[in-house]
């Protein structure tokens, strides 16, 4: 630190012949140059932590969206638009919870969104420990520079107005003694002139008399001025500056040493966190030494083994004998000799392996018309709940609208009344607008919900032949690709409101219409447990009729026998179509049992 001038200084301003030279006045000039610097640094100081806060939220947020980004999906409504791509949706929602691997990468973004949050305690602690203190001190810095600076700019004034008192005093006291000497000489002149009379050198001698007596005032005056000034001279040079400039050396010192412990302050809300930090890092370690490859190896294999056999060997078929060629029991062809009991491997199947194909379909009616009943009840209550909050949205709107509109009114100053007329008249159009499309859907939604049977009076059926060996193995890819890309049903319990029908209107529905005719055969490639309204439970290799195919909808109408009918999700069957299904009826029964 450079030590601030002080009696040093002033015993140079005490010896200094004039006190018109401004030597004094210089310093208390490099004195507040010296000071505002200073207070540049520590405000300059305050705009880099701020900055620095700054980067630390901003760190911050773009991490904790980075978490988030590649968290799995949760909302019910993104789940609605993963349903189109199966796999992804198994990714995001299944293999987090199963794997190792994504396990552990779902805990490393747990721990970043949680070494996010240490950087925004650091932005926290640096805005309040160090830019709120410090923007707080220089106002009070500024204020206590401005008051000392008066102070000494308020005595050195003093100290020059006694200086021009005393300067005036002398050149009274000398123009006195001049004029009392021309009197006196005056006088001498006429009482030596003879011919002079005496009461001109009467009056000349009085007027001597007088300018003397005047001189000697001004010389008493003079004197006295002079002890004042020498007293309030020593006092400001040996008191008053020296006091001022130890109190601005002391503020100086204090600015010095408080953006030390600003500084001290930064370094210490960083090593607070450090801790924590690697903790965070810690768990991310620990979550990495947990991945274990084998296990995921093995389950990968227990949700996508087929569970067949491998195909024997072809047998030698010998063309040179006239005889009828044979067809080993184990031929792969021999799936194709019997096209009603096996599974036919080219055709209409092949368009059904949705996990690996995807199927662009293209818009579906407004009304969902072509989605099953339930399905579409579902559909049609996500719109018209979908309708009602943007209905809301506008009508907040309109209610700010109103009330800026009122303020307007009541304070012109404010602004135009007449400047919300327009917005309020889009947003009334806009509120009818969407009334009405809720009032459509809305009659659409009681019409599915009229035809739909109450599910206390319509027990749900189960396969008898279907008893799961394992619920946590073999039904978990199952209950995965019950969310496929054709638009299934999912396994959660609807939790909207269910009407119950009148009996008439059920039995119109589906007991007094004529059965569908089948027109053809399907073999259940998976489990499928149906557990919403209008679908039926199958079991893997079970053969069922076909009453009505896929309409673009993802959904095949199948039959078990006359009482037992629903829809299954089309990629969970192999579909064979034959006008004389009714015939293979029995056999089919057989390889069911």
């Amino acid at each position: 630190m450079v030590s601030l001038p002080h009696r040093s200084v002033l015993h140079g301003a005490v010896s200094a012949p004039c006190l018109c030279c401004p030597k004094g006045k210089d310093q208390f000039d490099n004195l507040e140059k010296h000071t505002q610097w200073g207070i540049d640094v520590l405000e300059k100081y305050i705009k880099f932590v701020k900055e620095r806060t700054e980067i630390e939220l901003s760190y911050a947020k773009q991490l904790r969206n980075l978490s988030k980004k590649y968290q799995p999906k949760k909302n019910s409504k993104e789940e609605e638009e993963y349903r189109l791509c199966w796999p992804k949706f198994c990714l995001l929602r299944q293999d987090f919870a199963r794997y190792t691997s994504t396990r552990a990468f779902l805990a490393t973004l747990n721990e970043m969104n949680d070494y996010a949050g240490q950087h925004e305690v650091i932005s926290e602690n640096m805005t309040s420990l160090i830019t709120g203190e410090l923007t707080r001190y220089v106002q009070e810095l500024k204020q206590e520079r401005k008051s000392h600076f008066h102070d000494g700019r308020k005595a050195q004034q003093h100290i020059e107005t006694c200086w021009k008192q005393l300067e005036a005093s002398k050149r009274r006291f000398e123009r006195d003694c001049k004029e009392a000497d021309r009197a006196q000489q005056y006088f001498e002149k006429m009482d030596a002139d003879i011919n002079v009379t005496k009461a001109d050198v009467e009056k000349a001698r009085q007027q001597a008399q007088l300018r003397h007596q005047m001189a000697e005032d001004s010389k008493a005056e003079y004197s006295s001025t002079l002890q004042k000034f020498n007293s309030e001279q020593h006092e400001h040079y040996y008191t008053h500056i020296p006091n001022i400039f130890q109190k601005i050396q002391e503020m100086e010192e204090r600015r010095i040493v408080r953006i030390g412990e600003s500084m001290k302050t930064f370094a210490e809300v960083d090593r607070q966190v450090i801790p924590i930090i690697g903790k965070c890092l810690d768990e991310i370690t620990k979550a990495a030494e947990s991945v274990d490859h084998k296990n995921d190896s093995q389950m990968v294999i227990e949700a996508f083994k087929s569970g067949f056999e491998p195909p024997g060997d072809i047998e030698f078929e010998d063309f040179t004998q006239p005889m009828k060629r044979t067809v080993s029991e184990s031929s792969l062809s021999n799936s194709r000799g019997d096209g009603k009991s096996e599974p036919k491997f080219g055709g209409k199947s092949k368009g059904k392996l949705w996990p690996f194909i995807k199927k662009n379909k293209g818009a579906g009616p407004e009304d969902f018309s072509n989605l099953p009943p339930e399905q579409r009840r579902k559909k049609l209550q996500q719109k018209v709940d979908e309708l009602n909050r943007d209905i809301q949205k506008e009508l907040d709107q309109r209610d700010a609208l109103t009330k800026m509109k009122d303020v307007y009114i009541k304070n012109p100053q404010m602004g135009d009344a007449a400047s919300v007329d327009n917005r309020l008249s889009e947003l009334a159009q806009n509120i009818e607008k969407l009334r009405l499309e809720v009032q459509k859907f809305e009659g659409w939604l009681a019409e599915v919900e009229g035809r739909l049977p109450a599910r206390n009076e319509q027990p749900r059926r189960q396969s008898g032949m279907y008893e799961p060996q394992n619920p946590s193995a073999v039904n978990s890819c199952a209950q995965d690709r019950e969310s496929s890309p054709d638009g299934s049903y999912t396994e959660e319990q609807s939790q909207e409101t269910e009407m119950k029908v009148p009996a008439t209107d059920f039995d119109d529905e589906f007991d007094d219409e004529e059965p569908l005719p089948t027109i053809g055969t399907c073999k259940a490639l998976y489990t499928f447990e149906g557990q919403n309204e209008g679908t039926i439970s199958v079991a893997e290799g079970e053969m069922l009729y076909v009453i009505e195919e896929d309409k673009g909808d993802g959904w095949t109408r199948i039959r078990r026998n006359e009482d037992e009918e629903g829809y299954v999700p089309t990629s969970y069957v192999e579909v064979y179509l034959d006008k004389n299904a009714k015939d293979v009826y029995k056999p089919l029964q057989k390889i069911s049992e």
